[in-house]
């Protein structure tokens, strides 16, 4: 069994910490509801990948450059709430996971019917 690596233990720290940035920090009322799905963090710690999933598609191109002009602010954040050397930059990434497993079922669902 491989250890835990230290970029994994980060990954799950920032993930709640810049989930609570946006809902509580980030001040803008066209962001609508979004979720902080996945962080990925890479091996030296200078770069974290922040997955969002938004509740309505319509509104991701919106919620990205929001986030987008966001990032030196959650990162000023970040580096006031954590105790780290350095402070990773921020990529925020749209989460595409639901709309390819929702797109996977239909596929599934179709062969399970059978030919029409």
């Amino acid at each position: 069994m491989l250890p835990y690596k230290r970029s994994d233990r980060v990954g799950h720290l920032l993930r709640q910490e810049v989930s609570d940035i946006i809902m509580n920090r980030v001040k803008d009322p066209r962001l609508g509801f979004l979720t902080v799905t996945e962080v990925e963090v890479t091996p030296d710690l200078k770069l974290a990948r922040v997955f969002i999933s938004v509740l309505k598609e319509e509104e991701e191109g919106l919620t990205m450059k929001i986030l987008d002009s966001a990032r030196g602010f959650v990162r000023a954040e970040l580096g006031k709430r954590l105790r780290m050397r350095v402070t990773p930059d921020v990529e925020f990434k749209a989460d595409t996971s639901a709309q390819y497993g929702d797109k996977i079922e239909r596929l599934l669902k179709g062969l399970r019917e059978g030919p029409s």
